[in-house]
């Protein structure tokens, strides 16, 4: 469980100088360390309460770093989402037009770019280079997966002369960041460790939406409505939708909500199985005889025991590598009403990498740019080992240690999955 001492935000030390904010034209409301966002919102008459509250994200009038004499460093590691030159480049404005920091590296290439011997030196940001970035996909710094040693990577920020390092990633990022902090504190440095979580699956653990899921619930919706298209026009038309979600249904139970059009959604959080009068055949069997079309979205993680499998593979983040659920329930079910001699006719849409790839929409641009802002406050306050994060619709800071190597998923008692089951009433079948 819980305590107020587990949501304490580390700091470098205590803060030495005015921030540059007090001098600026533009009206800056500063919060002080104690203003809090309430861990639950939720409660029942004669409860009893204990208040548990992150620390609010936002610009304190007193600040750590002298701005005018730091040097910051942005990474982007792991998958593509929507919105990473979005946030490099709101980073970049707060960090030089607000504070006045006048050196901003760009580091190439995930965290292989802190590690001199991979070859990837960083680059200078200028206004001129990220002036037009957020109408573009992907990032421009390059990314990738997997560690560094920790010990090399500390080395080059102190070659560099770099103060605040912003750490943009889902998980393995964020374990990184905190592997990264605890150098700087073993070693006693002034760097300040600030992460910003991007998860296209959305399941980062204290972070109610990380960016670039929006766009991609938005985008997932459009295949959704074609593979609609497709089946209903032909008999016994199926249309087989593989959306991301490793081990959070996410964007699948988003997706699903949104358009309307889906009639079974399965997740990695709701085990299914094909066979049997409740499994998955059985009931597009009898939704078939009943309704002659059928849209199924399929998670990636989803019905994993299912599939043959000799041992877990990893990847270089340390996720698990998982097997072809779509292309296997596209086997499955063509060959089950097949050998019934009855019409099934399959379309798959796998839209992963195309959904990943593609700019942030309006809702994640908003995200993007409070998010980077608030980040530049927290570096520029000397607070290290946490991320920003949105909860209850206000932007916090959460402690690294406490969310790294925490999955969010959903609750299948939630409203998010009893809204999906009523939707597609799969359940009916």
């Amino acid at each position: 469980m819980l305590t107020q001492s587990d949501l304490a935000i580390s700091k470098l030390g205590e803060p030495r100088h005015d921030s540059p904010l007090v001098f600026d034209d533009v009206r800056t409301r500063f919060l002080s360390d104690s203003s809090r966002v309430l861990h639950e919102i939720d409660y029942c008459d004669g409860d009893d309460i204990v208040p548990l509250g992150f620390e609010r994200a936002g610009a304190r009038r007193r600040v750590f770093f002298d701005a005018s004499k730091s040097k910051a460093a942005i990474v982007t590691c792991g998958g593509l989402c929507p919105g990473l030159n979005n946030v490099v480049r709101n980073l970049y404005y707060h960090l030089h037009s607000c504070y006045g920091v006048p050196s901003i590296l760009g580091i190439r290439f995930g965290y292989s770019g802190l590690n001199p011997k991979e070859g990837f030196p960083p680059i200078e940001l200028t206004p001129e280079s990220v002036e037009h970035i957020h109408h573009q996909g992907g990032t421009i710094l390059g990314t990738s997966r997997g560690p560094q040693e920790p010990k090399v990577m500390i080395d080059f920020l102190v070659e560099q002369g770099v103060n605040m390092l912003f750490c943009i990633g889902g998980d393995g990022t964020q374990k990184g960041a905190h592997a990264l902090a605890e150098e700087v504190r073993k070693r006693g440095l002034e760097i300040a460790i600030v992460g910003i979580p991007k998860t296209i699956d959305n399941d980062i653990q204290y972070c109610y939406r990380s960016f670039g899921f929006v766009t991609a619930v938005s985008e997932a919706e459009k295949v959704i409505d074609c593979a609609h298209v497709e089946a209903k026009s032909v008999p016994g038309g199926i249309g087989l939708v593989k959306l991301m979600g490793r081990e959070a249904g996410f964007i699948a139970a988003a997706a699903t909500i949104a358009s309307g059009e889906v009639n079974f959604a399965l997740i990695p959080e709701v085990p299914f199985e094909l066979e049997g009068k409740h499994g998955l055949l059985g009931k597009l069997e009898r939704r078939l005889a009943a309704r002659n079309h059928a849209v199924i979205v399929v998670a990636e993680g989803a019905g994993q025991h299912l599939l043959n499998r000799h041992g877990e593979e990893f990847d270089k983040s340390g996720n698990r590598k998982l097997s072809d659920i779509g292309m296997f329930l596209k086997e499955q079910i063509t060959r089950h009403f097949g050998a019934k001699h009855q019409p099934a006719s399959v379309k798959y849409f796998d839209p992963s990498y195309n959904i990943r790839s593609v700019p942030a929409d309006a809702a994640d641009s908003l995200l993007c740019e409070q998010l980077a802002r608030n980040a530049v406050h927290a570096a520029m306050c000397g607070k290290t080992d946490m991320f920003v994060g949105s909860w209850h619709n206000h932007t916090v800071h959460v402690p690294l240690p406490i969310s790294v190597g925490q999955i969010k998923r959903i609750d299948p008692e939630s409203e998010m999955w009893t809204t999906v089951l009523a939707i597609t009433g799969q359940d009916k079948w």
